[in-house]
């Protein structure tokens, strides 16, 4: 029986389509996490009790869940459902997938470092397309309240399953996989950091 006081590892995916849904599908058995499909959505349609529910229910962790406001700024459904996940005693976020969007009105976060569409790794920002900008604030959907909390690792990633075919579910979305176990291999080794695999 495994040791119920543990927390629970938790990887925040600021996405919630169909289409990164499949990608996180694929990520996930590549990486043995957990994806609590039923967080997918856009809007995210569960609240912040009812995704804690499902995450303290799987049957391991890492546990990957995704949220997503749509793009609507008047809509603050997922920064409160994400809120609650986030500051939850059970949950430890061991790091999370900022997806970039082509938002202008929000401030963005700083991400740690970004995987690129042709898998590499780079310590700016990236665009929607996948590629690097100029800034290290990657502008997004539903990453302006991750400001508010202190994350040991946000990798910075285009839009998950696209990215020009490059990172597509029928090429089991290798750039969604390489992200996802940077943030493992990170967490498996904190005196290590993305910053090793910068190219």
């Amino acid at each position: 029986m495994r040791n119920r006081q543990r927390k629970r590892r938790v990887i925040v995916v600021t996405d919630g389509d169909s289409m990164a849904l499949r990608a996180l599908k694929m990520a996930a058995k590549q990486t043995g996490c957990r994806l609590i499909s039923r967080s997918a959505g856009s809007p995210t349609p569960l609240s912040g009790p009812e995704i804690v529910h499902w995450i303290l229910r799987a049957q391991s962790d890492p546990v990957i869940i995704m949220f997503d406001d749509n793009g609507n700024q008047l809509d603050n459904t997922a920064e409160i459902s994400m809120s609650y996940v986030l500051s939850h005693p059970s949950i430890e976020v061991i790091g999370v997938l900022a997806v970039a969007s082509n938002a202008q009105s929000q401030q963005g976060i700083q991400v740690h470092c970004s995987v690129t569409p042709d898998l590499r790794i780079v310590t700016s920002a990236v665009n929607k397309e996948g590629w690097p900008t100029q800034r290290f604030n990657l502008k997004g959907d539903t990453v302006d309240i991750l400001r508010k909390f202190s994350i040991p690792m946000i990798v910075g990633i285009g839009d998950l399953g696209k990215m020009h075919g490059n990172d597509a579910p029928a090429k089991a979305s290798p750039v969604t996989t390489k992200a996802i176990q940077l943030i493992l291999k990170t967490q498996q080794s904190p005196q290590h950091s993305c910053f090793e695999h910068i190219e």
